[in-house]
């Protein structure tokens, strides 16, 4: 089986220090595994979006040497897909529209469960559609993190496949994408641990392909608070690429590319020796 892995920014902002080590890590997993590294612009989330992000991002991986192996997909551009998986799941029962309220389920812990909804139907407003969610647990065993176990009730629940905004959630065009694209291994960051079961859920019940994963620890500042775009951190740049991509490799806990002298240059020495295994197992402030 040929290795595929992925990097699948949100546009909602420029490439931050956190996301480009991530896209390093996995790069660096997909050539070590002589397969294929893609590029997918996950814009399903027009009100976050930022305007011109999409191009910048594709830009400033590029300036960092990090091209992908096929066209980048953009998931704007697959909604045909979504609708034909989650008419899948409505053909089977496994969906149904929901109009509860956050506040409604604000005192129970902010989750849907049992397909129970607090609110009545209501006409006048389109619902949001949730996948029922039985009393499980997901396991899977992550590729740096070991073991890991959720119980799908009780810490996910009910959760949401269609906003009411008509709008696909990233969990289902997640999943849908990575099988489509034929992904194997997934390496991103530890902030989306927690929706790795609910894309297991989704896969099993969709008939769908498992990859493999591997969730890379966060980047954080010195206070130990994540570095992310929705904070407005500082971008990396694109025009002086060479200092941001040696603080991410060593940031990925391995060796200071030295006297390195372009973007291809640093990824050869990272590559040189490199296993997913010599990764960092724990955060690191920026810097």
């Amino acid at each position: 089986m040929t290795y595929r892995g992925r990097f699948a920014p949100s546009p909602t902002g420029a490439l931050h220090p956190g996301s480009l080590v991530a896209a390093v890590g996995s790069w660096l997993c997909a050539r070590h595994a002589k397969g294929q590294w893609l590029v997918r612009v996950e814009d399903i989330d027009p009100p976050r979006e930022v305007a011109g992000a999409a191009t910048r991002i594709l830009a400033t991986l590029d300036a960092f040497g990090l091209v992908p192996d096929e066209p980048p997909v953009y998931q704007s551009r697959r909604g045909h897909l979504y609708e034909a998986a989650f008419e899948r799941l409505r053909a089977a029962g496994q969906v149904f529209p929901c109009w509860c309220s956050r506040a409604e389920l604000a005192p129970f812990g902010g989750l849907h469960r049992d397909g129970q909804c607090i609110a009545p139907p209501d006409p006048s407003r389109p619902p949001a559609w949730r996948v029922r969610v039985p009393d499980t647990v997901a396991s899977f065993v992550d590729g740096l993190k070991g073991p890991q176990r959720q119980a799908l009730r009780d810490e996910a629940g009910d959760f949401v496949l269609r906003r009411v905004e008509g709008l696909w959630s990233y969990q289902l065009a997640c999943v849908v994408d990575d099988a489509d694209q034929g992904i194997t291994h997934v390496v991103r960051g530890a902030d989306l641990l927690d929706s790795t079961p609910r894309q297991l859920f989704l896969q099993t019940l969709l008939g769908l392909p498992h990859p493999q994963y591997l969730h890379l620890p966060l980047v954080t500042d010195a206070s130990g608070r994540k570095l992310s775009k929705s904070a407005a951190d500082f971008p990396v740049d694109g025009a002086d690429p060479l200092p941001a991509l040696r603080r991410a490799i060593i940031q990925l806990g391995l060796d200071d590319p030295g006297d390195a002298a372009s973007p291809e240059q640093m990824l050869h020495h990272a590559l040189n020796g490199f296993h997913p295994a010599t990764l960092s197992h724990s955060s690191h402030p920026y810097g």
